[in-house]
Order: structure tokens, then C-alpha cells, then sequence
């Protein structure tokens, strides 16, 4: 998807919000420096990632668990690499 509007944008930041801290900053992190600049494969992958239950999100932050797609596997480094300063 091209540029998202302000609502739409707004909404994807509020299913941002998980409810487990870690998650929150790490998603809301990324949506608000990394996602408008992204391809939209890494677009359509984060909100694919957003479907997800919080306990598979967190297992794949943790990497405990890995994505089948290389596109999802691709944007977890970009998530959690980003935690770890690689801006």
C-alpha cells in the first residue's frame, strides 16, 4: 500500500499496542521510523506480523521460534535489530 492516510496509519499503530511492554516498544518502534519508508512486501509482512497471536509475535522477537516466509523472517531483523541500534 502506497502512503497510508493519518487514520489508517492511526490504526495500525493502536494494533500495535499488545499489551506486553516489550512488544509494544518494539512494534510501535518500528512503525513509527521504519514502516512509511518500507517496500510494500515489509509493509504487507508487518501487518501480516500484527495478525499474530502475542505469545508466536514474542517467540519470533526472541527468536525461540522462526517464520516460515522469508519476507517475515526478513522484517523481525529489521524489528528487533533496530532494538538493538542497527538504525
Amino acid at each position: 500500500m502506497a502512503m497510508e492516510s493519518r487514520a489508517d496509519f492511526g490504526r495500525l499503530r493502536w494494533a500495535c499496542r499488545r499489551g506486553i511492554r516489550e512488544l509494544d516498544v518494539l512494534l510501535t518502534r518500528y512503525v513509527d521510523e521504519k514502516f512509511r519508508a518500507a517496500p510494500a512486501a515489509e509493509q504487507e509482512a508487518f501487518r501480516r506480523l500484527l495478525e499474530a497471536q502475542n505469545p508466536v509475535i514474542y517467540a519470533y522477537c526472541l527468536g525461540q521460534e522462526e517464520p516460515s516466509s522469508p519476507e517475515m523472517r526478513a522484517l523481525l531483523l529489521r524489528i528487533v535489530g533496530g532494538a538493538a541500534g542497527d538504525r
